[in-house]
Formats: structure tokens, sequence, C-alpha cells
């Protein structure tokens, strides 16, 4: 079965490739050598890219085009007007989380207070350099007005005193020192406050937080050296011991960035140890115990093969400058594994061909029958990878164009580079070299005389003189397993039964696994599990989730404020907000209008002022709400010449937010109401910008998953195009993902960015080895759904789990790296290598053999007895011939000679094939050629005796003749196995003029046979075909 015009077409082509590299390797083997020496030159160009914001939100995110509306309107000035409710990016900042270390929770004492001083002075005033310049943070500070942005609550110490002996309380949320008059807001600085009737009775934690002016790209720069002091100074501190009271957590806004490098870094150290690995293992798994023919070499440069294939692509994507990313780094493990793959089918192909044949002939043989499976398995994999370059998260994008074009390049190496070291393995072979050595050694059937050593290490390959010896012919027992052991185990009713029901458990696992599923990526995930990030985003999750966010509202477009009206639509909008369970009670909300609009009410007659008009409205507010030392003055945004208010803005307090889901929940609400509102508004946080992802990741994903899905049917119908194999093929790949979805969420695998890359890949990965086992299962030539189980299994059954293996074994480095990203990676890979192998060697062929093609023939029907036309041309059923004779001119010496093979180009590939055979045949080709090089020799046997009867003197009794030298037209089952045994018996030469018909030759001739019983003739359809002159 297949696409005979797409087939046709494939192994046209392989073939016509498979001679010129026969004839001409060297050119294919020089070529992508230096094609791969040219395109490693681009990484001179490599750009790392490691912004999260960048890599892990959407291009066109709502978030981003919030934060658009907010800078059109307010735009950041850290050089004097920096206020840090009011920031739209992150800037440059250092962040810590004080918690009590000394056993006593309560931070409010003065011992911890004076560590807090220490800890200040030392991010304050320690001196940094960037290139020639010395400076501190009072040098790059964030300033409002002239001041450097400042922690206020240190000032507590002035009072601590008086609050430890319980002479002040510290009332809740707001409170004017009396020594400072400093305005505390606790709730930015405190967390986990324990509050009774408004007085704060304990604090576990607080925050101080320094940030650093950012204006320009020196600025910046400069606060990047800044913070690189700050953590290191911070984490130096704590580390030595230098505070006995105080435990501290930092973080900064360089962390996750940092983090993302380290996590890159920490995968680079298993790149050698991998290769070794997978070369051992494609090593071992290519050598067989015949030394000429086995291919250890071939084995390593299929290593090598995928590696130059990789870098090349690299390098030329870094070459259309796109940028490089970490995450790109799981790629070259994934490349390797597809890469052995491609290795082992076309290993396996190789050793379909006849040995008989020239090298460029077994190469055009071996490419033209390893054209479905490796196109196909590159074509899902290429294809899946670039359905994911059309994603809106960069990162995914990224790594899908660095993987499929990797994918490209792998395959096309294969059939360029690796094809031409077959070929001149091929000619090693030809010569009878050892494979690993390449000295000239003899086969196995000539050296019985040889020592151990040389038999066991040394022998291989077959003798010129009798190139048909079978002792030089092995079968492969794993091979052999597969067909006769595994195969009938799977065609046993009740293990078809057992088979399906384990299914239904898998399905109703994954279907609970789906509805666990969450989402979004979590910050901490982003980090190494050994990261000092990880205590900071634990203590923040502990202790400051109760007032996590400032969120910004704006109101666009020109508007007359004056006009009650407008005043009644903003204030009703404010309390829209503040009676959503997300946002906190007015207490919280700074809105200059709300406060503007009661100070003028209240004040009206005393400062003589008039709020009803526009234009007294607005020199109120000038003059009296938005003096110099006001924030309100960056929350209103006038036109030009100053007589329109075209913007403004108010805050409101995020409360009680914990975990992706609230926070998605949270987005959600807020932009809900503002697409009610009949004003134009819009609600930002810098951290909606990561939101983002939790709204687009899950109908992302499961488009994707659906195209690719659909894609993956088709490209499958196109080489399978029967609609039972392709409803099974399109059932699996929905199973397997099904599977790798639900049971990754019970693997504690979030849906965020890094597993929809995952998903995309997935998809891909899902086809190989259901496809190939339906392919297998078409192209057997057996009838019974169960001999065609057998075949597909001795074709593929070794294949699958070496391809499932060394996929898996390649990853596991990424299991060692020890970190959440990688770590996604191992889960999900394995996921779905080990569903689609599971589907591959144990469902598929179950469902195949009960709902696919041929499963509903009566195959006893068909097997009746039939009389063939030579049977009904005999005058009488008892009545046999002298073999001199002719009957019907059917039984001359050329008619006796069996039927020849159809050519390697009309047989189908039954699959992957395997690399570990230890014959020169593999699948069903190789009983195959065994059958008929055993045909060969009966027949010359069979004239030879015949010849030797014919002339001989021997006296031959009517009995002994029909016994021994009749040809078997009416022999069955028991008689012919009765000749069989004689012949065991006999032990190589039988007396002259005398022979038995060799049970290949009877079945050989099956149309030809009839049981000598007369029990026959009495079978209904043997009555009905009867027919006497």
């Amino acid at each position: 079965m297949g696409l005979k015009c797409l087939d046709a077409l494939l192994n046209r082509a392989f073939f016509r490739l498979g001679l010129i590299v026969g004839r001409h390797p060297g050119y294919f083997l020089i070529i992508p050598i230096l094609l791969t020496m040219f395109f490693i030159t681009g990484y001179q160009r490599i750009h790392f890219n490691i912004d999260p914001e960048y890599l892990f939100s959407p291009i066109n995110g709502a978030g981003k085009y919030e934060r658009q509306v907010v800078e059109n309107y307010f735009k950041v000035n850290y050089s004097s007007r920096f206020n840090v409710a009011r920031i739209t990016r992150a800037g440059r900042f250092g962040r810590v989380i004080v918690t009590s270390k000394d056993g006593d929770p309560n931070i409010l004492r003065k011992e911890v207070w004076a560590e807090l001083r220490m800890l200040d002075n030392i991010i304050q005033n320690t001196t940094v350099q960037y290139e020639d310049e010395y400076f501190t943070y009072q040098d790059i500070c964030a300033k409002w007005i002239n001041e450097c942005f400042k922690n206020d609550i240190l000032n507590l110490d002035y009072i601590l005193d008086d609050v430890e002996r319980g002479e002040l309380n510290l009332t809740f949320p707001l409170m004017f020192n009396p020594e400072t008059w400093d305005a505390h807001a606790f709730p930015v600085f405190f967390g986990g406050t324990v509050v009774r009737d408004g007085i704060i009775v304990s604090v576990p934690s607080t925050q101080l937080v320094y940030f650093a002016n950012a204006d320009n790209k020196k600025l910046d720069a400069k606060g990047v050296a800044w913070e690189d002091m700050f953590l290191d100074k911070v984490g130096e501190a704590q580390d030595k011991g230098m505070f006995k009271h105080i435990r501290i957590a930092r973080f900064a806004s360089r962390t996750l960035d940092k983090e993302l490098e380290k996590n890159t870094n920490s995968v680079i150290p298993y790149f050698s140890s991998t290769f070794l690995i997978m070369a051992i293992f494609s090593v071992v798994t290519c050598m067989m115990s015949d030394w000429v023919r086995s291919k250890p070499w071939l084995g390593l440069l299929g290593n090598v093969s995928a590696s130059m294939a990789t870098l090349s692509a690299f390098g030329l994507c870094v070459y259309m400058g796109v940028d490089f990313i970490g995450l790109n780094l799981a790629a070259p493990f994934l490349m390797i594994g597809i890469g052995i793959d491609d290795t082992f089918v076309m290993l396996a192909a190789w050793r379909r061909t006849s040995i008989k044949d020239s090298v460029p002939e077994r190469m055009a043989k071996m490419l033209s029958e390893a054209a479905v499976s490796i196109t196909i398995t590159s074509i899902t994999d290429m294809v899946s990878f670039f359905i994911g370059v059309f994603s809106p998260f960069p990162s995914v994008t990224i790594f899908c164009i660095y993987s499929g074009v990797a994918t490209m390049f792998t395959f096309v190496w294969h059939i360029t580079f690796f094809t031409a070291c077959v070929a001149i393995s091929g000619y090693c072979e030809q010569k009878n070299l050892h494979s690993v050595v390449c000295i000239r050694v003899q086969p196995v059937s000539k050296s019985k005389n040889r020592s151990w050593f040389y038999r066991f290490f040394c022998s291989g390959g077959v003798d010129p003189e009798d190139i048909n010896n079978p002792e030089d012919n092995r079968d492969h027992a794993m091979m052999v397993w597969f067909r006769d052991y595994f195969a009938a185990f799977l065609n046993n009713s009740c293990i078809k039964v057992l088979v399906i029901l384990i299914f239904g458990v898998y399905l109703l696992g994954a279907g609970y696994g789906v509805t666990q599923i969450e989402e979004g990526l979590e910050r901490r995930k982003v980090a190494k599990s050994d990261s000092y990030a990880i205590e900071f985003f634990d203590r923040e999750d502990d202790y400051f989730r109760e007032f996590p966010y400032r969120v910004q509202v704006i109101v666009s477009g020109e508007m007359n404020y004056s006009d009650p009206e407008v005043q009644f639509q903003i204030e009703n909008i404010t309390q829209t907000f503040e009676n959503t369970s997300y946002i906190s009670n007015s207490i919280y909300t700074e809105s200059w209008l709300r406060s503007f609009v009661q100070y003028a009410e209240r004040n009206e007659d005393y400062l003589n002022i008039s709020i009803k008009t526009e234009e007294g409205f607005l020199d109120a507010l000038k003059e009296y709400w938005l003096t110099d030392a006001s924030p309100f003055t960056l929350d209103v945004k006038f036109n030009d010449d100053g007589t329109k208010i075209i913007g403004m803005r108010f805050l409101i307090q995020a409360v009680n937010i914990s975990g992706t889901e609230h926070e998605k929940e949270m987005v959600r609400a807020l932009r809900k109401i503002c697409q009610d509102s009949a004003l134009n508004i819009t609600v930002f946080h810098p951290y909606f910008v990561f939101f983002d992802q939790f709204e687009l990741v899950r109908p992302l994903s499961l488009q994707n998953m659906v195209v690719g899905a659909v894609v993956m049917m088709i490209i499958s119908f196109l080489f399978i195009p029967n609609f039972l194999c392709s409803l099974w093929v399109a059932f699996s790949i929905i199973s397997i993902e099904i599977g790798v979805i639900g049971y990754m969420a019970l693997w504690h695998v979030n849906l965020d960015s890094i597993s929809m890359i995952n998903l995309i890949m997935c998809i891909g990965f899902s086809v190989d080895f259901t496809a190939h086992i339906c392919y297998a299962y078409m192209s057997s030539t057996a009838k019974r759904p169960d001999e065609r189980v057998r075949e597909s299994l001795y074709a593929l059954g070794l294949p699958i789990f070496q391809g499932a293996f060394s996929t898996i074994l390649g990853m596991v480095a990424l299991l060692l790296a020890n970190n959440y990203i990688f770590l996604v990676f191992f889960k999900m890979v394995f996921l779905v290598v080990f569903c689609g192998a599971m589907h591959g060697l144990f469902l598929l062929p179950v469902l195949l053999s009960l709902f696919g093609p041929g499963s509903c023939t009566d195959w006893d029907e068909d097997d009746a007895i039939k009389m063939s036309s030579i049977e009904k041309a005999l005058p009488h059923p008892y009545c046999i011939p002298h073999p001199q004779f002719t009957l019907n001119a059917s039984l001359t010496p050329t008619n006796l000679k069996p039927k020849s093979y159809k050519q390697y180009d009309m047989e189908k590939d039954l699959g992957l094939g395997t690399s570990e055979e230890n014959s020169s045949e593999s699948g069903s080709n190789n009983s195959k050629e065994k059958q008929m090089l055993e045909d060969e020799m009966t027949e010359r046997r069979y004239r030879e005796r015949w010849r030797r009867s014919s002339a001989s003197d021997y006296p031959v009794s009517r009995n002994e003749f029909h016994a021994q030298q009749v040809l078997d037209i009416y022999g069955n089952d028991a008689e012919r196995d009765w000749y069989q045994r004689r012949e065991a018996r006999r032990n190589a030469q039988p007396p002259a003029g005398r022979f038995d018909a060799p049970a290949s030759n009877a079945r050989r001739r099956q149309d030809l046979q009839r049981s000598s019983s007369h029990h026959n003739l009495q079978h209904p359809k043997y009555i009905q075909e009867l027919r006497f002159p």
C-alpha cells in the first residue's frame, strides 16, 4: 500500500541519488564538511537574548499595549520625579526581604533594626566601578525632586523603644512617625503583619527596595553594574554570618536574566558526556557477531553527522540574525536522537540489499527502501517545529526556528555525508575487511580451525565461492523473538482484551490529568533549584501576597472634568473596581479627582474658588492640588497649552492575590470592567505583561495541537492511503497528545510557554511509531491479520525499541541539569516517546488485527480446498503419470522452476528496520531470500536425482516410486512431514537415483497439491469442482 505516485517518485529519486553517492562518495563526504566549516563561522555574530520579558511574554500582548498607553501619557522620570507606584517598567532595582533567624519571629525589635541599618549602609555606601568611573548608590539612585528614593520604614528605630515598652502603638495601615513625621504605609514594607483592632501586634517580615536611575543607556549600564555589586555584597554578608538576628533574601531586576544564563550554562557540561553515551549506544547497536558486516564506525558517524548538521543549522540561523536563547541548547539532544533513528533506518536498508550487487547498486537500493521511512519522520518533525514558528511567544518562535532548520539539516546531512560513509564502508565490506581495523578476515565457515579468539573477534563476511552458505547468514535473535514470541503473545485473545483494558485505564488517567492542569510560568521555575532567588520568591509568597500589586487605571481622551456627569462616571468606575473581590477598599485608592473634588467642596467658601466651570476647575487644580511636591502631578496630562486635560490616572490596590490562576482571573476581571465602561479606560501593572501568557497559552496550545494533528494525518495519509489505517493513526495521535497533556499535569508540569514548545514538538514525534507500524501492516503480503502483526513486529519491534530508547537516552542530560526548563523538556519528551512506543508496540497491532484491513474476512472459508486447473485435467484422481510425461504442458522442467521473486524496487520497506541484524537481510525480505536460496538448492538436487533415477537400472517398485520419486501433486501436510523426517534421517547424501520432494518445494507448490487420501473426495467443494472426462 502507499500513494503510488509519491512512493514511486521518492524511490526513483533516492535510487538515483544512491547510485551517484555509491560511485562518487568522496564528493558527498567533503562538501558537507566544508559547508559545516563555513556555517560555523556564523557563531562569531551570535547574539544571546536572556530578557525574560521579551522571551516569555507575547509580542502583541494586551499588557504591552496597556504599557504603551500609560507611557504615552505618563513617562517615568527617574532623575527627579520617580514614584515607585507609578513605574511602567521594572528598571534597575535591588530588593531584600528580611526575616528573623534568632527564634523570635517578631522583627519589631531594636537589635533587628540595628542590623537593618547596617545592611542599608552596606548597600548605599559600597563603591562600584563601571569602566573608569567609581560611584555609589547615591550617585545613580532614582530621585523624587532632589532626594533618593528611600526606605522610610527604617526611621521606626527612632520610636522602636517606645513600641517595645508598649508606650506607643503602630496603627495599620497608615501612621505618622511622631519623630520624623514620615507617613509610614505599612502594607508596602511589612509582610504577614498580625493586626488586632487596627493595632500591629507583630511583624514577621519586612522589605527594603532600592531603585537606580535608568533614564539613558549609560545610566542603565551603571545600574547593571550596581545590581551585580548589590547581589554580591548582600550574598557575601549573608554567607559570612555578618548578621545574627536577620536572614536576608535578595533579588534584583537582572536576577531572572542571570538565572536564564545559569540555566544555559548548567546544561553545557553534559554535551560531551551525552555525545559519549550516545556514541557508545550507537556503536553497540550497530555491531553484529559478523565482524565484516558489523558497522560500529557508522554508528559513531551517525552521531557525527547529526552534530555537524546541528552546528551548521545553528550557524545559518545566526547568520540570518536570529537571536540565540538558552532553550536552544535542548535542540542538539533532540537532533542526535533523530539522527540516530535515521542511522538505524539506513543501515537496516543496507542490510536488506543483496551482497551479490555492486556497492553503487546496494547504495541505490538502500536509499530507495529507506526513502519513505526517513522522509516521513523528517517531514513530520520539521512541520511540527515550523508550526511553532508562528507563535506569539518569542521563546517558542526562536526555539522552533533553530530546531526546524536543524531537523532539515540533519535529514540532508544523513542522505549525503552519512550515505557517503555507508558507501565507503560498503567497499570495505566488499573486500571482506574487518569493520574496526580494516584488515582482510575469513568468514565463519572457513574459520573453524582458527583460534577461539579469531572466531569470536575477527571472523565475518562470506566466502566468495559459497556466498549462500547459511552458516555465514544468521537471523537476529531479537527480531526472531519479536516475531515468534512477542507477536504470538499479542495475538492471544486474552492479551488483546487486556491491552484494550489497560488502554482504557490509560485514557481515564490522562482525562483526569487534563482536568488538573495548571497554567502559567511561575518566576521561581525560571531559576535553578539551588538559586538564591528561590528563597526570595518563597518569602514573597509567604508574606507579601496580601497587597501584591499597585494597579494603575488610565482614563484616556479629552474631557471636561468640571462636568458633574464626568465626575460621576469616573467615581462610578472607581467604585466598580473597588467592589471587586480582587481590589481593596477605598482607603488604599489614590485618586486625585476624588480627593480634589472633596477638598474643593469643603473649602470652596474659604478659598473662594469654584470648580463648576472648566477654567475654574483647572485653575484651582493647578494652584492648590498639583504642587511640585504632590505625586498627583504625575497623574494628570494636559494638552500643550494646558487648557484641557487629555488623560488622567488613579491607583487601586490589589489584595489577596495568590497563584497564577488567581492572577489570571484578576487581570481578566479588571479588563472586563474597562471593556464594559463607556469611558476609554486602561488598567496596567508592569507584571501584566507576564500575565498575558496565562490568557494565551491554553488557546494557542489547543490551536497548535489541532492544526499539527490535522497536518500529521494528511502527511500520514499520503503514505498510507487506507481509511482504516488513517483512522487509527489519527486516533493514536489524539490519544498520545491527550496522554502527554494529562500525565504532564500529574507530573507537576504547568501549561506555559515552555511546555507549549514541547507540545508542538510532540505532535511530530507522536507520528513516528504509529505511522510506521501502520505502513508496515499495510505493506505486509500476508493475508491473515495475525500474520500481518507477526511481519510488522518482525520488521519494527526492535527498531521501535531502539528509537524510543535512544531518544530518551539522549535527553537524560537535561534531567541532570537540575533546572525546571530543561526538566520539562525531559519529562515531556519521555512521555511522548514512551506513549508512542507503547501505542506502536502494543495498542496498534491489537487494534489493526481486530479492526484493521482484512480483519472481517473469514479466512477459514478462503482456505477451503479448491481443485487446480491441473487437477481438473487429470483423467482420474488416482491416475499418476510418469514424471517423464507432461501434464497439459504444465509440468515441464521449465515450469517446475520456482517463480522468480519480484525486484527490490517492487518491495515495500516495512518501516524503520533495524541496525542490529546478524544477517545480510532483515524483515520479511530476509526470510524470502533464504527461501529462494533453499529453493534453488532443492531444484538442483531434484534435477540431479531425477536424471540419475531415469538413467539407472535400479529396480523400483510402483509403491516405492510413489513414495519417493513422484511429483508431490497429491501430497498433504502429514505426508510432507513424513518426507521431512525421512530427509533428516538420511542426513545429507541419499542413494543415487532416489530423491525426496523437500518441504520447501512443497510449500512453493501449494496450488498443485492434493491429499492422496480418499477423504478429501467427500469434501463438498472438491466434489463440486471435480470433473471427469
